[in-house]
């Protein structure tokens, strides 16, 4: 039996940008364990309304025979804002209450939404500086406060969840409470130095077993390659495409890559030699600017931007209605 496919949209749910709630048995040819199942979204986008457009695609794994994959996104060129919650408790900035913060989420995921974003991502990044591994239920209650209160203002948007540093459990288990779509993951594969140390063990073994104890399969993992704010000496050795290799090896739905910091622009030829390792999505994570928009999406299937639609194009500041609807007018001049 060969890998399913969609033939037409699924209708489950009663509101527009819902998660459709619908599961679909996927075969795995020739692996020997037992169906895995996928969940169905409502990722499409249509004059700003979400209609139901999932569909299914197959790719080898490192078990043998089929992975089946559901899409993140309906469209081949999807732009993500950020949101930045701001400094949660026990972090050195905070100051503010869970509730505020939400809130503060929920009015930013509006104005992308209003723009016309396709997505959103979640994330700690007030938090800095960031304690890597294992965080406290102070992090994932006020996270998955801020991620329900994004999902609420903006049901539209698919949403992803990430938790600085190495939360990517923690994430997972947010994501997945929310009815977030994906995660983002640092340190999916190798290892490397990053501003908040060294960060020695891959996540993929343990997060993929998490997520499938959890029965967060529909979950995507989206993994940086060659992160930024890193030094990546450990593994000098081994180009990117080596790295996305691996990535696509050890599970990943998804590659991000990036530049060497925050707002820092991803060479082109790294996106370019990405792009050439995998059929897995290949997204580009940092320093992504309007004019630059016909010349990633060449390559990429997604853009992130954290910086240029914030005021004054920082991502410390908050998200810039006009900016917003400036990087969506150039979008819809290139797709």
């Amino acid at each position: 039996m060969g890998c399913p496919r969609m033939v037409g949209p699924v209708e489950e749910g009663s509101g527009e940008g819902e998660t459709a709630g619908v599961f679909m048995r996927m075969s795995q040819d020739g692996a020997g364990g037992s169906p895995e199942w996928g969940v169905i979204r409502r990722v499409g986008h249509d004059g700003g309304q979400r209609i139901p457009e999932p569909w299914v695609v197959c790719r080898g794994y490192a078990g043998g025979g089929v992975r089946p994959e559901v899409s993140v996104f309906a469209t081949s060129k999807a732009l993500i804002g950020m949101v930045h919650v701001g400094a949660l408790p026990g972090s050195p900035r905070g100051g503010r209450s869970p509730r505020e913060l939400a809130r503060a989420a929920a009015e930013e995921a509006r104005v992308l939404a209003g723009a016309g974003f396709d997505g959103v991502i979640v994330e700690n990044m007030h938090d800095a500086p960031y304690v890597h591994g294992e965080h406290g239920p102070e992090v994932v209650s006020a996270m998955t406060l801020a991620a329900e209160a994004v999902r609420s203002a903006a049901p539209g948007l698919v949403l992803g969840v990430q938790v600085l540093s190495g939360g990517a459990r923690e994430a997972l288990a947010i994501a997945h409470a929310v009815g977030g779509a994906f995660v983002r993951v640092e340190n999916f594969v190798f290892a490397h130095v990053a501003d908040e140390g060294l960060l020695e063990r891959a996540e993929a073994g343990r997060l993929l077993r998490y997520r499938r104890s959890i029965g967060a399969e529909g979950i995507r993992v989206i993994c940086d390659v060659k992160k930024k704010h890193a030094s990546h000496a450990i593994t000098g050795d081994l180009s990117i495409g080596d790295v996305v290799e691996g990535a696509e090896f050890f599970g990943a739905d998804g590659v991000i890559v990036t530049g060497s910091a925050t707002g820092k622009p991803a060479a082109e030829a790294d996106i370019i030699e990405a792009r050439r390792s995998t059929k897995l999505p290949v997204w580009v994570g940092s320093g992504v600017t309007p004019d630059q928009l016909a010349k990633l999406w060449t390559h990429a299937d997604a853009l992130i931007i954290g910086s240029w639609i914030k005021k004054d194009g920082l991502w410390r500041n908050a998200v810039d209605e006009a900016r917003c609807r400036e990087i969506m007018r150039a979008a819809g001049a290139v797709r």
